[in-house]
């Protein structure tokens, strides 16, 4: 695992805490009701929160089927339901706060919490959709907020033709996918030859979303 770079704010800063999100947030309306809001550094102070991923979340290695064999997985991981406890109460409050602010929106609050520890540059998640579950048929959000060292976030639309968007996540970042993101757009982190260190994911989704 390459070493980690803590972030220059993070070192010289306070305990976690969370920026507001009205007024902050930036969103972009992408194609056929997809949209995306975008929120860099949202979490202050987030390498403590890293370091409490990284080191005590009971990280799982997972094989699935592909095509002829079974493959690992290229990324570690971890979800807690809806009853658990997440592993560091700024996530708590991360959830509950947007859980608030898109209640409008959604409906309903964001109840669960999927994991990725993502070790070096060769973990990666292929291009897809969180298509399992509600999410195949109806629109709804996926919140994910972003620890360590940053990784670039790609989506591109299912129907192709358009520019793929980049956009790094780490430190904190925050990037919520909604309207018909899910089955519209799919997205991505890629393998790079950099030098990276680890990176973790937190996905927040609402029930029965996956």
């Amino acid at each position: 695992m390459e070493a980690y770079q803590p972030s220059m704010l993070d070192l010289c800063g306070p305990a976690p805490a969370l920026e507001p999100l009205p007024g902050r947030m930036v969103r972009r309306h992408l194609t056929a009701g997809a949209w995306i809001d975008v929120l860099p550094g949202w979490i202050t102070g987030s390498d403590a929160v890293f370091e409490t991923l990284r080191t005590e979340v009971a990280w799982r290695a997972e094989r699935r089927p592909m095509y002829d064999g079974i493959v690992d997985v290229p990324r570690l991981l971890r979800w807690y339901g809806r009853d658990e406890q997440l592993p560091h109460p700024t996530l708590t409050e991360a959830r509950d706060r947007l859980s608030a602010h898109y209640r409008p929106e959604l409906g309903e609050p964001f109840v669960t919490a999927g994991m990725c520890l993502y070790r070096d540059g060769r973990d990666s998640v292929a291009w897809h959709g969180d298509t399992l579950g509600r999410s195949a048929r109806q629109d709804t959000m996926v919140a994910i907020v972003s620890f360590g060292s940053p990784r670039h976030l790609l989506l591109r639309p299912r129907a192709g033709g358009a520019e793929t968007l980049r956009f790094p996540q780490g430190h904190g970042d925050l990037i919520v996918m909604g309207g018909s993101c899910q089955r519209t757009w799919e997205h991505a982190i890629p393998k790079t030859a950099r030098a990276v260190g680890p990176r973790v994911s937190v996905q927040f989704r609402p029930i029965n979303v996956a």
